[in-house]
């Protein structure tokens, strides 16, 4: 039987808040418009069910299970159900291209991949010859399956139900196997971004786990009837440490959205009370209050402009530490009445405690932005390697320009080359099957290497720059960041994407991808037709519109990386297409590499470049597509404001 005082692994915290709390929420799903809870005594329920039924299915210690599909809670039972066997979890990107999961579950050997419904089946299908290891498919929603006849083919109703049986016959299995687990045994294997070559698996132990919650805990204000909102990618250590180890840690409430497509709706209908969101979901945000203001009347949108100068005013003194004066503050008063509140509303975070921002840099104007409108909105730093934690923003503490300080337990100290060199017990065990991988991360010393440039300021906080690779200087010895520009032009609610160059070139360009939404709305405003991303983004109006945004943006930048020249992409950058990782970020290298003649166009004296564009579809097929696109320069007077 497993020690009640022992709380090791995660499976012995789902036995203590089954013990100790089992009327509260632990999960809740939106279905067909309606709330639906699991208390922690139904989430042991689900769980003992669903791993007795793996362990009739012959699933044993060290095997890997792995789930791909939307955020369901029966995803995240499942994962559970694997480690209180001894298993390993293994989440994948729901939409990953065929090669890309060919390459994850074959790599991790994987056994048992539990799939949300009839489209994450299929490309198990596509794949099945492909994975030697694989011996059951498991499906969450029925939808759609009856046809479907595969000895390897069962639905979760099912392996419940085998689970079931097993316990009338052991009722004590599930305890004993909870028992034999072990502190340093492998819990995940997440895999990384793949921003340099195919993805790694990190292993993550239930020790890195646990540690790290224990950091956070010590770092910020987690509470036990706090509600979170699952709704990033389960593949990514963001979201496993959040809902399958801090609210196991906690206590508190994972909510599960309907579907991608309702996460704003129940975003604003859940209101909860902390929010982990990468940089991409606050420029959204803030693209969308953009646009609503740009759409409002004119007196509406007058007000909304006053009071955000006011706000953000009144932000930049408190993060220096300035005296507020008395009227600034009656002022800002008065927007909480007319325009904070209500924004926050809006966006669903009227009950928002903390917002933490990870994952990559958030643009310092975004980041102003929702501070000033009363959203505590705080800097968090981690990677998969860290488990997803190496430091955090005090409250009173946040700036724009920090990552925060290093967690409790958690050293952090600069290489000779100013790269970030971390070591705590939330660094990773290494990466699977790569032992030289492993060891060119990790020191003698167990200094886990970033890869990321940095340093602490003088208040303690670490400073992160960009990735230590990317870091460089333009012709004139003045360093060049790109990450920060990019960040400065993703402000722009025309802009979705964008790769800035300049390292050794005589000045700075940069490659547009435009927000295609708001671009669109832009130009059915004026009246102006278009048929497609392609037709809209070389339309020379659009050019124009941006050429005034750079030059915007330019204002607020040193004058040797101002950006002298710019294209408009003919497509946006694609995960798919190896352009962007899952979570967003630039694959630098491969970026460059393909689009190495709009670069070389870029410092000639060349206005017009050809694009050759390849679109990845789901199976892995490829098309290429043939394009010419405008290289425009920006001029370096004021802008014309329309």
């Amino acid at each position: 039987m497993a020690d009640r005082h022992d709380l090791s692994t995660l499976p012995r915290l789902l036995l203590r808040n089954a013990r100790e709390f089992p009327r509260r929420a632990a999960m809740r799903e939106k279905d067909r418009g309606i709330w639906q809870s699991w208390s922690w005594h139904d989430y042991h329920g689900q769980v003992r069910d669903f791993a007795l039924g793996l362990a009739a299915l012959g699933f044993t210690r060290g095997d890997r299970l792995s789930v791909i599909g939307d955020n369901r809670p029966r995803l995240y039972a499942a994962q559970l159900a694997a480690q209180c066997l001894g298993g390993v979890s293994v989440p994948v990107y729901q939409d990953s291209i065929a090669r890309e999961l060919a390459y994850i579950w074959s790599h991790a050997d994987v056994s048992v991949i539990v799939a949300e419904d009839q489209e994450q089946v299929d490309k198990v299908i596509a794949l099945r010859d492909e994975l030697p290891h694989l011996r059951w498919v498991v499906y969450d929603d029925p939808r759609g399956m009856l046809a479907y006849k595969f000895d390897w083919l069962k639905s979760f109703a099912d392996v419940q139900a085998a689970g079931r049986e097993r316990a009338a016959k052991d009722a004590g299995l599930l305890e004993r196997e909870i028992a034999q687990g072990k502190a340093d045994d492998v819990a995940f294997v997440c895999y990384t971004s793949g921003t340099t070559g195919s993805p790694k698996g990190a292993m993550i132990t239930h020790t890195n786990a646990i540690a790290t919650a224990r950091m956070a805990m010590a770092s910020e204000d987690f509470r036990i009837d706090d509600d979170y909102l699952a709704y990033l990618p389960m593949a990514w250590v963001g979201d496993a440490f959040y809902t399958l180890v801090m609210s196991l840690y906690v206590g508190f409430t994972i909510n599960c959205p309907e579907s991608p497509e309702t996460v704003q709706r129940d975003l604003r209908e859940l209101g909860p009370t902390q929010l982990l969101a990468p940089p991409r979901i606050w420029e959204n945000m803030l693209t969308g209050v953009l646009i609503r203001a740009n759409d409002a009347g004119p007196l509406k949108r007058r007000v909304f402009e006053y009071f955000r100068r006011v706000a953000e005013q009144l932000e930049i003194l408190r993060a220096d530490g300035k005296p507020i004066p008395l009227g600034l503050r009656i002022t800002y008063a008065l927007g909480q009445f007319f325009v904070y509140g209500p924004v926050r509303d809006q966006i669903g975070l009227r009950r928002t405690r903390f917002a933490l921002t990870g994952g990559a840099p958030l643009g310092p104007d975004t980041f102003r932005f929702f501070r000033a409108i009363g959203v505590n909105l705080k800097q968090v730093y981690g990677s998969t390697e860290t488990t997803g934690l190496v430091s955090l923003q005090p409250s009173a503490e946040a700036n724009p320009t920090t990552v925060g300080r290093p967690c409790e337990g958690v050293e952090v100290k600069i290489a000779e080359r100013g790269e970030v060199l971390v070591r705590s017990a939330g660094i990773f065990r290494g990466y699977l099957k790569n032992e030289e991988a492993t060891r060119e991360v990790i020191d003698a010393e167990g200094w886990f290497h970033t890869g990321d440039a940095g340093f602490v300021d003088p208040r303690g906080h670490l400073v992160v720059i960009d990735r230590a690779k990317d870091v460089g200087a333009v012709a004139d010895g003045t360093p060049f960041a790109p990450q920060f520009i990019e960040n400065k032009l993703k402000f722009s609610p025309y802009i979705r994407e964008a790769v800035a160059f300049g390292h050794e070139r005589p000045f700075v360009t940069a490659m547009i991808a435009i927000d295609m939404n708001t671009v669109g709305t832009w130009a059915e405003r004026r009246s102006l037709p278009y048929t497609s991303y392609m037709d809209l983004s070389q339309k020379p109006e659009v050019g124009g519109l941006l050429r005034e945004e750079i030059a915007k943006i330019n204002e607020t930048l040193p004058e040797a990386t101002k950006i002298r020249r710019f294209l408009l992409l003919t497509k946006d950058l694609e995960a798919d297409d190896a352009e962007m990782t899952r979570t967003r970020k630039v694959r630098r290298r491969y970026v460059a590499e393909k689009y190495a003649p709009v670069i070389d166009a870029f410092y000639t004296k060349e206005t017009e470049v050809e694009l050759t564009s390849s679109v990845t579809y789901e199976d892995g097929r490829t098309a290429t597509i043939k394009s010419r696109a405008r290289i425009e320069d920006v001029e370096t007077r004021e802008p014309a404001h329309a």
